[in-house]
């Protein structure tokens, strides 16, 4: 009786994993899909933690959570996947008010993203 089940988004070799209201810029969050796209999973793990980035542990997050999804829900090779797109997009922005001189008031925009991460497994070349 419920709603019929959607057809897959994803190709059968891959998989994916998004993480909303993370509470940095999609500016700043954006440098770090783009040290991550299109390496092998496990540098670009080893990138993440060695990053000085604080919105890399979240990052990180959501790349083990892609490589989970990978491995329990679509039975996909670890060691053979690859960061096939990783993307960032806006979320909402809390606006907040700065008194400032002469009764003036001054806006902070505190932004938040999202990031989504899609996982390809690829077959070595022998």
């Amino acid at each position: 009786m419920g709603k019929p089940a959607r057809a897959r988004a994803l190709k059968d070799n891959e998989a994916r994993a998004v993480t909303r209201l993370m509470r940095v810029s999609p500016q700043k969050l954006n440098l770090l899909a783009q040290l991550i796209r299109g390496k092998k999973v496990e540098r670009a793990l080893a990138d993440l933690a060695f990053s000085r980035k604080r919105a890399a542990k979240d990052v990180k997050k959501t790349l083990e959570s892609a490589i989970a999804n990978a491995e329990n829900n679509h039975d996909l090779d670890v060691d053979a996947l690859v960061v096939a797109e990783a993307y960032v997009g806006k979320s909402l922005v809390m606006k907040r008010i700065r008194a400032r001189a002469r009764g003036r008031a001054a806006r902070i925009e505190k932004p938040f993203a999202q990031i989504i991460v899609v996982l390809r497994q690829v077959e070595e070349p022998a």
